[in-house]
């Protein structure tokens, strides 16, 4: 049996492929279902047989590229809260995210155009699974901060990433000495700070030790 995919899933994984990289470059409002066949040397029609609108392909966007957010989630869901986890669930995201840089510029970029749109929504809902899985049960609103704050740390590894690929003239003069860093370094650097912040995180482990009834 062939393993192979069929030209259908090809063709749906080349415009989600295609459309990313010209939302992320341009922006989701001003890029048009025409520029999207267009790039993809297809008509209207072509592209209207998989995706009826730019929602639907930020829909597959969304599906396909979260993935490792979802595999985390689901991991993290089957296990008791332990410092052990929580870095765990650290790592995963980081190493997930950095094999899709691409969605989270362009979630980061297109933020007023998503924020209210179904994909957005749904990302938004697997973060905030994300956060409440690596602060515990009965986490403070300090250590409900730090879980959040760990993630976004690796979000901003990107944003700083793609600042850097983009400084020119005297503010690139001025990094002259401090060359920008690369994939590896930057999500070197990010796990390692997001780690420290979520290491103050204790609720869960906390919890259990409250078993003593009041007197």
């Amino acid at each position: 049996m062939s393993t192979t995919q069929s030209p259908r899933s090809d063709t749906r994984a080349r415009i989600i492929e295609v459309a990313l990289e010209l939302f992320a470059s341009q922006g989701y409002e001003k890029t048009s279902l025409r520029e999207i066949a267009d790039r993809l040397g297809v008509t209207k029609a072509a592209l209207y047989y998989h995706f009826k609108t730019k929602d639907d392909i930020v829909h597959g966007i969304v599906g396909s590229m979260a993935a490792p957010i979802d595999e985390a989630i689901a991991w993290g869901r089957e296990r008791p809260w332990s410092p052990e986890l929580r870095d765990e669930l650290v790592r995963r995201f980081a190493a997930g995210m950095a094999d899709r840089a691409p969605l989270l510029r362009f979630f980061h970029e297109n933020q007023p155009a998503l924020r209210e749109s179904a994909a957005g929504l749904e990302f938004k809902d697997r973060m905030l699974a994300m956060i409440g899985l690596i602060q515990g049960p009965n986490a403070t609103f300090r250590e409900r901060l730090r879980a959040t704050v760990s993630l976004f740390s690796i979000n901003s590894a990107f944003f700083l990433l793609k600042q850097d690929d983009t400084e020119s003239g005297e503010s690139a003069a001025a990094c002259a000495e401090a060359p920008p860093a690369t994939l590896a370094e930057a999500m070197e650097a990010a796990v390692e700070l997001a780690l420290e912040i979520a290491s103050g995180i204790s609720a869960g482990a906390a919890a259990p030790a409250a078993g003593a009834t009041a007197s």
